[in-house]
């Protein structure tokens, strides 16, 4: 007794075997599209479908139904047909004249638009108008600052302290030193509303100050660790003070270096601080470039601080402030971790460059 119908000769051309094979290995290409392709290139060895489907463990009727696709429709046979379902109302050409005038107008009486405005405006529902922002990542309601260092010497600075970050020297130290002045010891002035489940802590939008405080700090970019005190005031001679304190932290070992980076504060510059630096020979100074402050490391310890301590607590005196910065820097030194730097200079100037060209191009 005959084993079944006869199948139809599956033969492939040299172009759709090609064509087949890139389908099957390709990255991008959906599972789906690879499997069939293999099941179509294993049928044009000359298999039949019961061995077609154990070699690549599939079902009888999943091998059947894609050869008989192939010889009725070739490749496109193997491609998913267009789904049942309304047709679009939304054309190609409405699509791009909403990204275009989103790009490339404001309205008449606002700075950016809204997705009510540009519905209005584009004479399409604002759900329309709403996918089409978030298909193509557009968000007019959202501005970023920036901020181009105007220094001479920005590209040599910054090569000087990237490669400190990334390849410091032998027998080195590096510590990145700022202070974070002006740290306001604030108070509500009604007790907050705890957190519940649905509802998130509240407290008051008005607030009662108790004095300020400056704090100094140096992070030690290999290990994390950071050396810390708080002044009532951020002048030269507390920052003097600060040196003193960093110098007996660190004790001194034969041949060892100590970099230290910090910004262009005038305080960091005065004569007092260069005679002070210049009797202790193991100390060198690598100043980041105007208004490049994110190249200082400590920045982003004194964001973490003030979002994990400060911003959210209240103070009822300078000293209860000064007391939590004490114990954030005791408990953040039980077990320090250093931040990775990742950019290295050329990655960094690029970025600068990429900004510069859009600025200049930007018509303003």
């Amino acid at each position: 007794m005959a084993g079944g119908r006869p199948k139809a000769a599956l033969i492939l051309s040299d172009e759709e075997r090609e064509i087949l094979e890139r389908w099957a290995r390709r990255r991008k290409s959906s599972q789906a599209l690879a499997l069939r392709s293999r099941i179509v290139l294993e049928c044009g060895q000359g298999l039949d479908n019961k061995c077609v489907a154990t070699r690549l463990k599939v079902t009888m009727p999943t091998v059947g139904k894609w050869r008989k696709r192939f010889l009725e429709k070739r490749l496109d046979g193997l491609l998913d047909e267009p789904r049942p379902g309304a047709p679009r109302k939304i054309s190609d050409s409405d699509v791009e004249r909403v990204v275009t005038q989103t790009l490339e107008s404001k309205p008449p009486n606002a700075t950016h638009w809204s997705t009510r405005g540009m519905a209005k405006a584009s004479g399409l529902s604002q759900t329309a108008v709403s996918r089409i922002w978030r298909a193509f990542a557009l968000q007019p309601h959202r501005t970023e600052t920036f901020k181009l260092s105007t220094d001479p010497q920005f590209v040599d600075k910054v090569r000087d302290i990237v490669g400190l970050y990334m390849s410091p020297p032998d027998n080195a130290i590096v510590l990145c030193v700022d202070e974070k002045s002006q740290v306001q010891a604030l108070d509500r002035t009604q007790p907050l509303l705890p957190m519940e489940p649905g509802r998130p802590e509240r407290h008051t939008h008005d607030y009662a100050r108790h004095g300020t405080t400056s704090l100094f700090a140096a992070l030690n970019v290999a290990t994390g660790h950071v050396i810390g005190t708080c002044h009532q005031r951020h002048r030269q001679q507390e920052f003097v003070k600060f040196l003193d304190h960093i110098d007996q932290s660190i004790p001194e070992t034969p041949g060892e270096t100590i970099h230290i980076v910090m910004d262009n504060y005038a305080t960091h510059k005065t004569a007092r601080v260069q005679r002070w630096l210049a009797k202790r020979p193991r100390y060198q100074v690598h100043f980041t470039p105007t208004s490049a402050s994110w190249l200082n490391q400590v920045e982003r310890f004194f964001a973490e601080i003030t979002q994990k301590r400060i911003r959210r607590s209240a103070f009822r005196s300078v000293q209860s402030l000064k007391k939590a910065i004490h114990s954030y820097l005791d408990q953040h030194n039980e077990n320090p971790r250093p931040f990775k730097w990742t950019a290295d200079a050329d990655l960094i100037l690029n970025r600068v460059a990429n900004v510069c060209k859009r600025i200049n191009n930007s018509g303003h």
